[in-house]
Formats: structure tokens, sequence, C-alpha cells
């Protein structure tokens, strides 16, 4: 992969607590070797920051994070995505893990019953549908991330995709067409890796480093696409 090839381009990254430590490291310095700058951002909710709090899967990596000291087993985050333009960036993605889940949360108008049609609003998911609104914004979304859409199933509708296995009934209720992983593929498989035009998704967290590849080649696609047709 070509060294500096995303160079002036900004990439926004969807976080929450229980994100996972080594995805976020891996954002932060594979997209920055590559020239892009990384805003983490959330909802913020009126504060200036959130410090969020991570997740592992196992022991031996909640070892790791205290042996190390690392700053990553909590993110300080002071970008909300209410605040800014998305079609600045050039992708926006969705981070791995239950992180979509609770950005899916909306709170009801005053004095009003919650209903499934609220769902709709929450502000990431409003925010997650501006991005896939405008086709040359790459759209990533990893593992769980597949979450943050499913109240809109129309954003998915007919979309070629991939996901973790605990996502795969409410992709498969939202329309969506699903591209199951090679058998027995190892982490960061090219298999694990569905490009759907704007869209990128991968299997699983572990998965990233692809995933990430994967959204570097399509935004510097895009860029040639659009420099053809001018």
């Amino acid at each position: 992969m070509t060294s500096r090839m995303l160079e002036g381009k900004k990439i926004a990254i969807l976080v929450e607590t229980e994100y996972i430590p080594y995805e976020i490291a891996a954002y932060q310095t594979r997209f920055s070797e590559l020239g892009a700058t990384v805003h983490l951002m959330s909802r913020l909710s009126g504060n200036q920051s959130i410090r969020f709090v991570a997740d592992v899967d196992s022991v031996e990596e909640a070892d790791r994070i205290n042996r190390q000291k690392t700053s990553l087993a909590t993110l300080e985050v002071n970008i909300d995505f209410q605040n800014v333009d998305v079609n600045e960036y050039a992708a926006v993605i969705m981070a791995a893990n239950y992180t979509s889940v609770r950005l899916r949360y909306f709170e009801p108008p005053p004095g009003q019953q919650i209903s499934p049609e609220m769902t709709r609003t929450a502000p990431a998911v409003q925010f997650f549908a501006k991005a896939m609104a405008n086709r040359r914004i790459i759209k990533g979304l990893l593992c769980h991330g597949l979450w943050l859409l499913t109240p809109m199933p129309e954003l998915l509708r007919g979309r070629r995709v991939i996901c973790h296995e605990v996502v795969l009934a409410d992709i498969a209720n939202a329309g969506a067409i699903y591209v199951p992983p090679p058998v027995n593929s190892p982490p960061n498989d090219p298999g694990n890796i569905v490009v759907d035009r704007d869209l990128v998704t991968g299997r699983a967290g572990h998965d990233v480093y692809a995933f990430i590849d994967a959204i570097a080649d399509q935004i510097v696609s895009q860029d040639q696409g659009l420099a053809g047709a001018a």
C-alpha cells in the first residue's frame, strides 16, 4: 500500500464505552501512517468531553492493558458528531463491539410514549444516515457496527455486507445480502472484508488492519473516479 496515500484526508471514528483498545490503536496508527487525520467522536450530551471505558474479550487482553498501563484503557473524546459536517470526511467508521448499541440510544419527546419509529431518531443513526446519503464518503462498519444502521433498514436493503454472527439475524431482517467469510479464515484475511461500492464491512475486530486497508483503497478509488469524471 502506497505510503501517505491519504494525505490531507480526515477520518471520523464513532466510539462509545465498550470499544476494543487494539482496534482504536490500529485506526490511530495506520491511518496516520497513510497521511490521514483521525477524529474520534461520539455523542457528548452537552459536555466538553467524555471519558469512555474499553472492553476486552479475554483475561489475557485485560492483563496486557494493565501491564502496559496504556491510555487506551480509557478514551477522552471531545468531538461531538452532532457539531461536525459529515461531508468534510473521506470516511466515517462505526467502531466494533457494543459501541454501536450504545450509540443507538434515543430520547423520546417529553410526554410521549416510546415507539419503534423513534429508533430512527437516535443522533448517531441520523449522523450515519447522512454519511450513507453521500456516496463520496466511504462508510466502514466493523463487527457489530452494522447494528447502527438497523433502525433504518432501507440503508442496508440490497447491500452486500459481512458482520459478526451475533448481528447476522438483524442484518438479514433488514434486507442486506450476507457474504460469509471463508471457512476457518485467519484474522485479517481479505475474505473477512466485503466492499460494496462506498460501503466497507468487516467480520470482526481482529480484522481491523484488512478493514483499514480496504477503506483506504476505496478512498483512493473514489478520488480517481472523481478525477476521471472531471
